[in-house]
């Protein structure tokens, strides 16, 4: 057996292999609200074969989405449009679905990528953004300078965390995820280069730590221990004087003594200039030093992963417990599959496709010769 396809415990359930479809988000939801796009895309990426889907960034609160397109899981309505297509879902496969919740803090009211990616103007229905400090994600004077948080404000929107994840238990979903990276607000708070608080929540690293750890319980007791509690970790800001792998480190330690079952390690996102190698693995060192750092939390890698062998590798040299990867299965949403295919073992295809496996199907060897 691969390592790939080796099961592995987490929380209170087993997931039948070490794949899992990182968050995408899709930039097409209705004021927040799941619709026909997202019931189409998890549909494909749920019958793919990973063992665990980590649904879209999802805000807790309406003025932390990213886009106006984007998720959230703040409302009565919210709640049931994601509840359809979980439901939907449900009837294709037995794998689990889990739901990435964040606060897009300073990054929030911005265009959708294919509208530009800046800030939103005037008359695009901008909304004020909140971050830890009033400093703006980037210098340019399109984008908007945050209001920064009282602590008041700060309390508000962990209880907004845990308001969420006792929606997710509602629609019967098996995993959250805790969105503290790529520059969104937990990240923000963890950072220095955003962070310049002089109060509780800001300065020392046990102070900057302070609000990512205090949604972490917060999360923690409203989540059934029988499901998966994890988070997507920062681990480099890639500019001089940010959060370093230390802190990092620090970070993981804090999630594992709460109580979360995973950390999935990433970088980036903080700073709009910030420049660094996009490569293949390059982001598995990270993940690498958290697992020796930090046992008794499985870490997953993330990061420029598409090749079957390449994740395998990773698994087999114990750089990580998890491979995440998005672009890849937004590229070949069979891509499970076809990896099963690389390593020649069994997975369960739906009857329907049946006749297209492998096993099955002699044009596999035609369509995919290499394998």
């Amino acid at each position: 057996m691969t390592g790939l396809f080796t099961p592995i415990q987490l929380g209170g359930m087993t997931l039948s292999n070490r794949v899992v479809i990182a968050p995408m988000c899709q930039y097409s939801a209705d004021d927040g609200c799941m619709n026909d796009w997202h019931l189409a895309h998890l549909s494909s990426m749920a019958i793919s074969g990973a063992a665990l889907t980590v649904m879209e960034a999802t805000a807790v609160r309406r003025e932390g989405r990213i886009t106006h397109g984007c998720v959230g899981l703040y409302s009565d309505a919210n709640e049931a449009a994601m509840q359809r297509v979980v439901d939907a879902c449900r009837r294709l496969t037995g794998n689990a679905i889990g739901v990435q919740l964040s606060h897009a803090g300073r990054k929030a009211s911005t265009q959708r990528p294919w509208e530009g990616r800046g800030a939103l103007g005037p008359q695009e229905d901008p909304w004020q953004t909140l971050a830890p400090s009033a400093i703006a994600y980037d210098p340019d004077p399109a984008w908007h300078t945050p209001r920064a948080l009282s602590v008041t404000e700060i309390r508000a929107i962990v209880d907004a965390f845990a308001a969420s994840a006792e929606r997710a238990r509602r629609i019967g979903l098996d995993c959250i995820e805790l969105h503290a990276s790529h520059g969104y607000l937990m990240h923000q708070f963890f950072s220095p280069l955003s962070n310049q608080r002089t109060d509780d929540y800001g300065g020392s690293l046990e102070n900057r730590l302070r609000a990512p750890l205090e949604t972490a319980r917060a999360l923690r007791e409203a989540w059934p221990r029988d499901r998966i509690l994890g988070a997507r970790i920062s681990a480099d800001d890639w500019v001089v004087g940010g959060a370093s792998l230390d802190d990092t480190i620090a970070y993981a330690r804090g999630l594992q003594s709460i109580g979360f079952d995973y950390v999935c390690v990433s970088s980036g996102g903080l700073i709009l200039k910030a420049r660094y190698d996009v490569k293949a693995s390059y982001q598995v060192p990270f993940a690498q030093a958290v697992k020796q750092a930090v046992p008794g939390i499985a870490v997953r890698a993330v990061g420029m992963i598409a090749d079957a062998q390449q994740a395998e590798n990773i698994l087999a040299n114990n750089q990580a417990d998890q491979v995440a990867m998005a672009r890849a299965f937004l590229d070949n949403p069979r891509w499970v599959w076809h990896a099963a295919e690389k390593f020649g073992v069994s997975v369960t295809v739906p009857p329907q496709y049946e006749r297209a496996a492998w096993k099955a199907w002699p044009g596999a060897s035609l369509a995919r010769p290499s394998s």
